[in-house]
């Protein structure tokens, strides 16, 4: 089991397939395996390199209790951990939720290593529902499903919920708490970084993804009817199509 070293916590990765690499990043309280069950690794493997891992506080990755190990800053760095360990100088990347903050936050810290943007469900605004998680430990499962289900403005499904609660509860508690305040200024430093976001017209967030795409000279933007925010890494058949033809644009 492949692991990447980074400011000494173990990062799990796992590749597949071959071509321009292209790094995806699951949303919060998923994993990697979560491309794979979806069907996104089937098919972007056979054109891409699909390197996969779990972030810091998800499946086999370290999971620290300590809320400051979660910061954008550090997650870009796990990030780029993986690339080095597979010494990949520049790769497209795939964020969704979560992975689209990283996103962001790549552009920031380190925008040399990114060939191009897909981001789904996630917007550079301030977002200050995660200050619900203020409080919470991790301690009682339906109070850490119930503050989520008030952040994401939705009912969490069943089979969604059962996986939530396999996780270090108390290592997510910690990593909810870190601030999402404005990084509107990042938009005047994507002028030349080819953007494809998409998101579900029924995630609460779907009209900051869209008026975000329209400020971006190469940003592109995909609405996915009758989606929810869980659901719109759920349903690839719909994702896909406009991810493998914006990547192909790309090659």
């Amino acid at each position: 089991m492949p692991f990447a070293n980074s400011d000494g916590r173990q990062i799990h990765y796992q590749v597949e397939g071959e071509g321009p690499p292209l790094l995806l990043h699951h949303g919060f309280t998923s994993s990697l395996e979560a491309w794979r069950f979806f069907g996104f690794t089937a098919a972007l493997r056979e054109r891409y390199r699909v390197i996969m891992f779990d972030a810091l506080g998800h499946g086999q990755s370290d999971k620290p209790h300590d809320s400051a190990a979660y910061s954008q800053q550090q997650r870009c760095r796990d990030a780029l951990a993986v690339l080095d360990a597979l010494d990949v100088e520049r790769a497209h990347f795939f964020g969704y939720s979560l992975g689209g903050w990283v996103g962001y936050g790549l552009v920031r810290h380190a925008p040399q290593r990114l060939a191009s943007l897909v981001l789904g469900a996630a917007h550079p605004y301030e977002d200050r529902s995660w200050d619900g998680f203020a409080g919470i430990d991790g301690r009682d499962p339906e109070r850490f499903i119930a503050t989520f289900e008030t952040l994401l403005d939705e009912r969490i499904p069943p089979q969604v919920q059962m996986q939530i609660r396999a996780n270090d509860l108390a290592a997510l508690a910690a990593a909810a708490q870190q601030p999402r305040p404005s990084q509107e200024d990042l938009l005047a430093r994507m002028d030349d970084l080819p953007c494809l976001l998409f998101c579900g017209d029924a995630d609460a967030r779907h009209d900051a993804v869209r008026r975000t795409a329209a400020l971006l000279p190469r940003g592109e933007f995909v609405s996915l009817p009758g989606v929810t925010h869980f659901g719109g890494l759920m349903q690839s058949a719909l994702v896909l199509p406009p991810v493998m033809d914006f990547l192909a644009r790309r090659r």
